[in-house]
Parts: C-alpha cells; structure tokens; sequence
C-alpha cells in the first residue's frame, strides 16, 4: 500500500540522520544550551531579520501548543481558534487541562477573519457582566490552516495590528509551515510572520525533521520566563542537541535550504494529483494550494483507489460522496505520484 495520509509517516531526511550519527559520541552540554542549538537559533533569526527573537525547541505540536498558551495568558484567560483549529480538535483538550478555555469559532474555510475577532472581543468586552465570562487575550492561527489554505499578508497584518492594539496575543501554530511558505498563493516570508506575532513556531515533524518544532517568540518578559514554562510543562530536552542539529541542518543556506525545498518538493507534487483529479472533472471540497488535496469521491472511486493507496477519510459531502484527503510529505517519491495520477485517470 502506498500512504498518502499524512506528512509525518516517515523518518528524517538522510542529512539529518547523517548529522546525528556523525555527532553520536560527542559530549555537549544538555538542554538546549549546547552549539548546536545556538547556531540552530541564530540561523532562525537571520531568517527572520531580527537578532532579538527568542529560539526554543520543543519535541511536538501539542507540547509547543500547550506551553506557549500557558506561558502568555492569565489564568482567566482563553484562546480563540477557528472550531476546526488543532487545539480545538486533535489535542485532547490539552489547553483547557492548563486552565485555558479554547474560544472555538465557526469558519467555512478553517480560517479566523478580523470581523469574527473583533466580534468575539467585542461581544466580551461589551458584556456587562464580562469579569463571570472567560476573557479573550489570545489569537490562535493554524498556518497553513487543518484543510492547507493559508492566510495573505494583508490579512495577518490586519489580525496583528488589532491583537495589539487590543491587548491580546497574536500565536500561530507553524506545524507545516514549510509548505505555507512555499505555496504559490503566499506573500509572506518568515521575516514577516515574526515581526507580526507574538509566538510561532516553525515545524520540523511534519517538514524533514525526525521530530521537533522551533518556537520563535519575542518580548522581555517571555525571553525571561519561556524557558521555566517549557521545564514545567515537561517539554525540556535533556539530550537538546537532538534538536539544535536537526534545525541547522533544514535551515542552513538561506533561501535554498533543505526545509524550503523539500516543502517546495511536496507542494509540486500535490499539485500533480490535484490536477489529475480536475482532469478527470472531480471536483475538489476546497483550493488548497499546499500539500494537501482534498477531492469529493464516490463510494466506488474510494473503493478503487483504497486497493492501492490510503489516503484519509476527511468528512462527509453528501449521501453518495465524501472528501478524502490526499497529503504529499518531504519524502513522498515522485513515481508514486506519477501512478496514481494514472490511477485516478482511469477511474469511472
């Protein structure tokens, strides 16, 4: 069977395991305060312009998630999240076990527009009795969102700008980052996304890495505080040189490093299915234009094409047809592609 499932069913790419091996035996400090990590960290800040940002490393999503929101919001405060948004979902309620209510809202497109914010703010502050309600002091942002659309610049400036001016926190969660980054409808670089939020962070899990994610952050108080909140949350590597070599290795060479074209890489090859799939007059749930495609199948389209492939079942379209997912990955081999775009050719 070939997967096409997810973007994290593989290892690491080969220069990363090659890097690890050949840094075995070597001693190093532990927790992130080895060489390895701080090459790691100033190579995320030339990326991003800025030699201020905080660079930490954390092993997941969910951990990276769940320390980041613990860390910035008072215990009276929540995060608001499109309904679809990973916190909301897929992490077990682990925000609201740190005491933080997830302010889930509806969204068409997995995307948070400014007007619903706004809404959502106001309708708290505008509430009489708002000290007995949850206060917002959060924006969470998948990006590129759960269904891989991605927000424009002009959009998270326009979010940036009132977090800010409105006293809450502007987080966006970066697990696949890389391929937000390098779609064809993205205006915005790494530079851009830190001077606008507060928190993100760059995943490694789902882009090449074996595991971890590079949380960027900014602001005196969270460069003096960040790193107890990883400890308390049990998200400190001991062995942290794991991580720092991990993270060189994908973002080492500028604009031409391995994480930028092994996400380019995916992007292309998704592309290809999505096109093969609208040759065929399949109609697509929604225009991702990252590593993610999602078509509307007939029961008898999945069946066929579930003898060779799993993709995942995404939800239900009508009595007769569900959206499947079809997610390309940094090793997703290019003759693969090739056979089920043949595949899907010859479907009826």
């Amino acid at each position: 069977m070939i997967r096409f499932d997810s973007d994290y069913i593989e290892g690491a790419h080969p220069s990363i395991l090659d890097a690890l091996v050949m840094s075995n035996l070597e001693q190093h400090i532990g927790y992130g305060c080895d060489e390895y990590c701080e090459r790691a960290r100033n190579i995320i800040r030339e990326h991003c312009k800025d030699v201020s940002l905080g660079v930490e490393f954390l092993i997941g999503g969910t951990q990276a998630n769940v320390t980041v929101i613990d860390a910035l919001l008072h215990c009276y405060q929540g995060v608001i999240s499109a309904e679809s948004g990973h916190i909301n979902v897929h992490e077990t309620g682990a925000p609201e076990a740190t005491g933080h209510k997830v302010i889930a809202l509806p969204s068409a497109d997995g995307r948070l527009s400014l007007e619903q914010i706004k809404e959502c703010y106001n309708n708290h502050w505008n509430d009489h009795s708002h000290e007995h309600t949850v206060q917002p002091g959060m924006v969470y942002l998948s990006c590129p969102a759960e269904n891989g659309l991605i927000y424009s610049k002009s959009e998270l400036t326009s979010i940036s700008d009132f977090c800010h001016s409105h006293g809450m926190h502007l987080f966006v969660d970066g697990a696949r980052l890389g391929y937000g980054l390098m779609s064809e409808g993205c205006d915005f670089t790494l530079a851009d996304l830190a001077s606008m939020c507060d928190v993100f962070y760059i995943g490694g899990t789902k882009v090449g890495a074996l595991f971890g994610e590079a949380v960027v952050f900014k602001g005196e108080e969270l460069l003096r505080s960040f790193r107890y909140a990883i400890k308390q949350h049990g998200g400190m590597l001991a062995k942290g040189r794991l991580l720092g070599i991990q993270f060189e290795q994908l973002l080492k060479g500028g604009d031409d490093c391995l994480y930028f074209r092994l996400a380019r890489q995916a992007n292309s090859l998704a592309k290809k299915i999505s096109a093969a799939f609208g040759g065929k007059g399949i109609p697509m749930w929604i225009q991702s234009q990252t590593n993610m495609q999602f078509p509307i199948l007939t029961k008898e389209q999945q069946r066929i094409l579930m003898e060779k492939y799993v993709p995942e079942l995404w939800c239900k379209y009508d009595e007769g047809r569900d959206v499947v997912r079809f997610c390309t990955s940094w090793a997703t081999k290019e003759e693969n592609v090739e056979q089920l775009c043949k595949d899907i050719e010859e479907l009826l």
